[in-house]
Order: C-alpha cells, then sequence, then structure tokens
C-alpha cells in the first residue's frame, strides 16, 4: 500500500512544549513574508521564455545534485539518471530515470533533500502519496500534467513563491540576454544577475584563455595588458549593474587575499597570461584580484561575497566525462584570519563596502569567523551553505556565531540553488530552524519574545534585503542590451 505523503505542520520544532508553542507563533509571523534569493544558479532562460517545464526528470533529478550525488554513491550512473554529459543531453528514458529515483528513496532519508522533496511534491504538485517504486509512475504523470499547464510555467511559479527578488550567476564572458530579454518582456519578476568572475580570474580553469578571449571582444579593452585587464573589469560590472546585479561571487579554493605592489601584480599577471604560472602563481593572482574586487566594489557599490574552501571536481572520471559541478566538490578545512588579513588592512574598516564570506569548515564559526565579522565593519557571514544548508547545519551555525557576531552580522538566508521548485522548501526549513532557535532563547528567558519576533522577521526578509542593497532605489535604466 502507497504510504501517505504528510508535512507536519510542527516539523523542526522543538518538541519541549513552551519552545514549541513560542516557535509556533514566531514561524506564524513569518511563513508568508516574500522570498528573497539573492544568490542562486538558476537559468534565466526560463524566466526569459517562460517555457513549459519539460517532465519531471528533467526538472527535478537531472539538475540537481544533491539527489544524483547520493545515488551514485550507491552505484547508480549518472548516465541512467538523465544527467547531461559533455557529449550533450543523456539519452535516457525519462521515465525509466524516475523510476530509479523513485526505488531509491530510502537513500534520502534523514537528508535535507527529503524535507525539500516532500515540500515540493506535497505543496507545489499537491501529491498526497509519497514517491516510490510503486507510485513512481503515478506521481510522474500527475507531475507532468501539471507542468503542460499555464500555473507551472517559470514566471507563474515565481510570482505564486512570492519571490521579491531572484539573483541568477553568470560569468563576465557569458552573455546576459536572456535578462535583457526578462526586463523587455513587461513581466514584473525582478530576476537580476550577480557577476563571477572566476573564469577570467583563475587561470587553472579549463576555459581561462578563451573566457580571456571572449571577455576582450564584449568590452573591447585590451585584456593582455594589466591596467586594459582591470578596466575590462570595470565595464563588465557595469554591464552587469545594468541588468540589475548588486553583488559580486568569488568561488575560490581558499580565502587568501593579497597585497601586492602595482609593479608586483603587472608583473605577475604577465606570467598568468602567458600559460607560465605555477600553481602558487596561480593562488597568489586569485588572490590579489580578491583584493582588486573589493577595490571596485567601493568604487560601484557591488556586495562582495567569497565562496572558498570547495575541493571542486574531485571526481577525474566525472569530470572528464560529465563536467562541472556534477556533484564530486568535497569540502576542505579552511584558514580565514591570516587569508583575509591582507584585504582587511587595506579595506576592513570602510562602512561603503560589505563583504560576505561563506565557508563549508564549519570549525571556523566560532575560532575565525565570527569573531571577524563581529569586529570588522566590512565583513557580513553568509548563512550555512551547501552541504550544511540543513536543519542541522543552521542550528549549528546559529549556536557557535550568535554569541560572537550576534545575529546583525549576518545576512539570513540564501538558497544557493539550481532547484527552482526547491526554493520555497529551502527558505521554509531556514524560517523554521530560525525560529526554532529563536525560542529556545525565548524559553530560556535570554531574549523577550516581542525581541525574538523582530530578530526572525528581519533574518527571513529584512537581513537579506539589507545585506544586498535590494532595498535602495535601482539605477536608472537605459535600453536593455544583451551584452
Amino acid at each position: 500500500m502507497a504510504r501517505p505523503l504528510t508535512l507536519h505542520e510542527d516539523r523542526l520544532f522543538s518538541p519541549e512544549p513552551a519552545a514549541r508553542a513560542v516557535a509556533r507563533r514566531l514561524y506564524a509571523e513569518v511563513k508568508d513574508l516574500p522570498i528573497i534569493s539573492p544568490h542562486g544558479h538558476t537559468d534565466p532562460s526560463w524566466f526569459a521564455l517562460n517555457q513549459p517545464f519539460p517532465n519531471a526528470t528533467e526538472l527535478l533529478l537531472a539538475p540537481d545534485h544533491y539527489l544524483y550525488r547520493m545515488l551514485y554513491s550507491q552505484g547508480i550512473p549518472l548516465e541512467s539518471l538523465g544527467v547531461p554529459s559533455r557529449a550533450g543531453m543523456s539519452s535516457a528514458d525519462p521515465r525509466k530515470a524516475w523510476r530509479t529515483f523513485a526505488e531509491n528513496q530510502h537513500l534520502f532519508r534523514g537528508t535535507p533533500s527529503a524535507l525539500w522533496l516532500a515540500h515540493v511534491f506535497s505543496v507545489v504538485f499537491g501529491l498526497d502519496v509519497a514517491l516510490s517504486a510503486e507510485t513512481a509512475d503515478l506521481c510522474y504523470d500527475a507531475i507532468n500534467e501539471k507542468l503542460a499547464t499555464d500555473a507551472f510555467r517559470p514566471r507563474a511559479l515565481f510570482d505564486r513563491f512570492r519571490i521579491e527578488a531572484l539573483a541568477t550567476t553568470e560569468g563576465p564572458q557569458e552573455s546576459l540576454h536572456h535578462h535583457a530579454a526578462i526586463r523587455q518582456s513587461g513581466w514584473g519578476g525582478k530576476v537580476i544577475t550577480a557577476y563571477r568572475p572566476d573564469p577570467v580570474i583563475d587561470c587553472e580553469h579549463e576555459q581561462f584563455q578563451g573566457a580571456l578571449a571572449r571577455f576582450g571582444e564584449i568590452t573591447g579593452q585590451d585584456v593582455m595588458s594589466w591596467q586594459g585587464y582591470l578596466e575590462a573589469h570595470r565595464v563588465r560590472r557595469g554591464q552587469f549593474m545594468a541588468a540589475g546585479a548588486t553583488s559580486t561571487d568569488h568561488g575560490h579554493p581558499t580565502a587568501r587575499t593579497a597585497d601586492l605592489s602595482a609593479a608586483d601584480a603587472e608583473a605577475l599577471f604577465r606570467t598568468v597570461t602567458c600559460g607560465k604560472a605555477t600553481s602558487a602563481e596561480a593562488e597568489l593572482f586569485r588572490a590579489q584580484m580578491l583584493t582588486e574586487m573589493a577595490r571596485m566594489s567601493l568604487d560601484d557599490g557591488l556586495v562582495m561575497q567569497i565562496h572558498p574552501g570547495s575541493f571542486r571536481n574531485h571526481n577525474r572520471l566525472i569530470f572528464d566525462r560529465y563536467g562541472r559541478d556534477k556533484g564530486a566538490d568535497i569540502p576542505m578545512q579552511t584558514e580565514f584570519v591570516q587569508a583575509l588579513k591582507p584585504l582587511l588592512d587595506r579595506f576592513g574598516n570602510e562602512r561603503d563596502l560589505t563583504v560576505i564570506v561563506f565557508t563549508l569548515d564549519e570549525t571556523s564559526y566560532s575560532r575565525e569567523l565570527a569573531p571577524l565579522a563581529g569586529h570588522y565593519p566590512v565583513l557580513k557571514l553568509g548563512p550555512s551553505w551547501w552541504f550544511h544548508d540543513s536543519p542541522e547545519g543552521m542550528r549549528r551555525f546559529r549556536e557557535q556565531t550568535t554569541e560572537t557576531a550576534g545575529f546583525y552580522n549576518t545576512v539570513g538566508f540564501n538558497d544557493d540553488t539550481r532547484a527552482f521548485l526547491s526554493i520555497p522548501a529551502r527558505h521554509d526549513v531556514a524560517r523554521r530552524v530560525d525560529c526554532n532557535f529563536l525560542a529556545r532563547l525565548v524559553t530560556e528567558h535570554r531574549i523577550e519574545e516581542d525581541e525574538a519576533r523582530e530578530v526572525a522577521v528581519d533574518l527571513a526578509y529584512n537581513l537579506p534585503r539589507r545585506a544586498y542593497r535590494l532595498d535602495q532605489p535601482a539605477p536608472a535604466e537605459g535600453p536593455a542590451q544583451a551584452v
């Protein structure tokens, strides 16, 4: 017999009655607030073209590395799950891939993916039976039937999810034509971009030389000269701001920064662009460019995000066959105190610059990051990210950072996802976990409930709007350009 699909109204709340009652009251204040999604990786073409999503597999399974990495860990080949490879789209039958996914739902027990999927199946699609081998076809057909309707097109779902602002992420060599199309469409949804310059900064990236050449073409600058290269970044940042960007994003292996002299920086740049840089020189150039990006952010106002500490594409076979971002990125130990000091020596006391630091190394929360953010005006702590975007990860983050950095040196929550339909589920989990944490403080008589209510609203809505400068008037727009 098929198991019913139910979402308990008290999920993620304390079993202790007094704390649970407070959590319920706090959650009631935030559950229906608009969603601010200021950092993520959804595809802007979805909202530009507003075409129906093809089927359940291509929407929910094939793009979601949280799901297929777990299945792969159990010996299930990616090609059988519809995951695209370097050769192109998968030839796997979508229904068969979905059946494989359904037969292995037990693998996700206790994971955040199970929470997100239950929310998507129940709240978004209205399913009342749990996905299993027995219900695979029933769920697949029910989802596909709804995806064929206008109510499940990307813009309709965006509006239904109460998304106030959503940021995608593009590289400096990429076209922004989808963002131009969104602005020209007359639709009111706010989909903006974020500037991710890694492909033209990381000379160890396999696309570096090609991306650098395209960077020069788009900006009209001599990107093989140091001054021309820096000016190209300024030009491109301006173009991204015209497409709505309020932030940059830097996914470096470490948090290292540097503050070289102009002559040394130029000499290092020549070594990098001629293809002769050692690994140490590549790391030093990335470090210098974080400081250069901070300098530019002080000029143009873009918020700076640093996402260090991931050994990306750890599985060489998967990288060779499937390319980047296929579930084989692994957290690494990350040091921040010494790594950030050159940047902080130069810009740490600036009040007109915001640098949001994320980490995959939880051991650094209380030892390094909370004390740094609890002192330097420029620093804010990004939320629990990636592997720690989970109930336990969020709880640990609050427990290890609040006493030193407080709530107001953090930036609320951002979902950082490619899985569009999981956005409301992820924000709901974050709101519940934060309300539960605040309820504990209330019942321990550490804060008053009216204070907790104000903090809950700030964490869910006000802090991300403020941190990413979405509460400020947008610059005057000229004609939308697909640059």
